[in-house]
């Protein structure tokens, strides 16, 4: 999504070790600055609704700081205007390999669902490649890596197409991709489980199902991080820290919101921790 260019590298003082100071100086002490969107439910809301907000309310009381965040739509120029701007010094969730950022630690791994209408005959649906999907309309999200998976099995001539890249202040794709479900305009969405599963659970009537049996490329499960400024070793270092020491509390609130959870290699559900 993001490309960290030599340019990049140059203007924030990597090569240097004096400009290395400044990077690692910009962080600060007296708050938990997070750059964050302010329409992203469920991920993130300037009224603290979502579950990154929460994440970053627990992180800061561990850290014994106020949060404070910077409020950007996450559209392309996201990570320039606030993180790398110095605004804030963390996104709460990056996916491991993003670019623009240093990753810390992964603190949970989702994987892309199918979501259906409970009652109906897909409900136990459980692959992609399934018989009794051929035929039936899906939604999908342009440009996601379900539907490569999905144009491969010849699912996208009656497919209903979502867009990707979007400002979520005036738009909102995956609530229209649930609201078309649960009327009977599509009969399954393929979606990104972070989103699908805490809006499903506001939805009565719907069922998600992880896609943890597909297989070939592109993969559908990721690693979500959280992201800090090139050269920020430290407090990435610090951020590790904190994640592993609230990695039970971290999980807790992920599945309270709904957040499909699966192992690191996207292959089974990820088993909740034992009292």
């Amino acid at each position: 999504m993001y490309r960290l260019t030599g340019a990049v590298c140059l203007s924030l003082g990597l090569i240097s070790s004096p400009g290395y100071a400044q990077v690692a100086d910009l962080v600060d002490k007296s708050s938990f600055r997070v750059c964050a969107d302010p329409a992203n439910l469920p991920l993130s809301s300037q009224d603290g609704s979502g579950f990154e907000n929460h994440i970053a309310e627990l992180l800061a009381a561990k850290l014994e700081r106020p949060v404070r965040y910077t409020w950007f739509p996450q559209v392309i120029g996201f990570v320039r205007q606030t993180l790398t701007a110095g605004k804030c010094d963390v996104v709460i969730g990056a996916p491991q390999g993003d670019e623009l950022v240093l990753n810390t630690n992964h603190y949970y791994t989702s994987t892309h669902v199918m979501v259906v209408r409970a009652d109906s005959d897909l409900a136990d649906v459980t692959t992609l490649s399934d018989p009794r999907l051929q035929g039936r309309r899906g939604g999908v999200v342009a440009g996601s890596p379900v539907t490569t998976h999905a144009a491969r099995r010849g699912m996208m001539k009656l497919a209903k197409p979502y867009d990707l890249m979007i400002d979520r202040r005036v738009e909102n794709p995956a609530g229209d991709m649930l609201r078309d479900l649960a009327e009977g305009v599509t009969d399954f969405a393929l979606m990104w489980g972070p989103i699908a599963g805490p809006l499903a659970k506001e939805t009565p009537g719907l069922k998600v199902i992880p896609l943890v049996e597909e297989t070939g490329t592109p993969r559908l499960f990721f690693r979500i991080t959280m992201g800090v400024r090139a050269g920020e070793i430290e407090w990435k270092h610090q951020l590790n820290s904190l994640i592993r020491r609230n990695q039970a509390g971290i999980d807790a609130i992920l599945r309270e919101a709904g957040v499909p959870l699966v192992d690191d290699y996207g292959k089974t559900l990820k088993a909740a921790a034992q009292p």
